[in-house]
Order: structure tokens, then C-alpha cells, then sequence
């Protein structure tokens, strides 16, 4: 069972930083990939950075440059480190896991799926 909580999260100043943790349970990082996502109020939920098995690591265009998605194998956990932190950036942020899923008839072969299993979530807050 995959478990993904949260922490890290607060109220800063427009420029200020945070770093949010995501602590895992049941997840293996050589298998698929981790992300973060967040959701303004009355907006969908969109992708913040994503981070694949390989280590390869993206982002959205309105946090390149400020925002940095890393990993700590040994603690399992996921982090995600903002800068130069915008009135805009406020929002709940939500660490995923993707989903690993078997191919049937091939063994021990499998595929990543996706954002499958979310936490729940810490709040950002920046004010001007």
C-alpha cells in the first residue's frame, strides 16, 4: 500500500522560500515517478514538477527557474523546493505517485500509469 504525506507548507512573503517534503510509504523511486501538483481555488488541479524513476525532472513553465523537485532514496521521501515564491503560487500542493502497473502475461513487466495515489495535500500561502 502506497502511502504519501505532506508537510512543509505556510504563509511567506512574495520572494520568500519554502520547502515541502513529501514522506513515502510503499513506493520504490527506480520503479516509476513522483510529482507535485497543486490546486488554486476555483482553478483544476495543475502539474508543479515531476521527477521519473531515471531522475529525470520537469516542470511547469511557471515555476522553472524558482521551483526544484529532488529525491532522497535512503528517506523515502520527495521534496520540493520553491524560490522567489509569487502571489500566484498560492495554492494546496499535492505530492502523487504514479501508478505501477503490470502487464498481465509478461512476467514481472510492468508500466507507470500516472498520478495514481495522493497525498493530502499542504497549504501555500504568499502574500504581497
Amino acid at each position: 500500500q502506497v502511502l504519501l504525506v505532506e508537510s512543509g507548507g505556510g504563509s511567506v512573503q512574495a520572494g520568500g522560500s519554502l520547502e515541502l517534503s513529501c514522506a513515502t510509504s510503499g513506493v520504490i523511486f527506480s520503479r516509476c515517478g513522483m510529482g507535485w501538483y497543486r490546486q488554486a481555488p476555483e482553478k483544476e488541479r495543475e502539474m508543479v514538477s515531476t521527477i521519473k524513476a531515471d531522475g529525470t525532472t520537469a516542470y511547469a513553465d511557471s515555476v522553472k527557474g524558482r521551483f526544484t523537485i529532488s529525491r532522497d532514496i535512503d528517506k523515502a521521501t520527495v521534496y520540493l523546493h520553491m524560490s522567489d515564491l509569487k502571489v500566484e503560487d498560492t495554492a494546496m500542493y499535492y505530492c502523487a505517485a504514479d501508478r505501477v502497473v503490470p502487464m498481465e502475461g509478461y512476467g514481472s513487466a510492468y508500466y507507470c500509469a500516472g498520478p495514481g495515489t495522493w497525498g493530502q495535500g499542504t497549504q501555500v500561502t504568499v502574500s504581497s
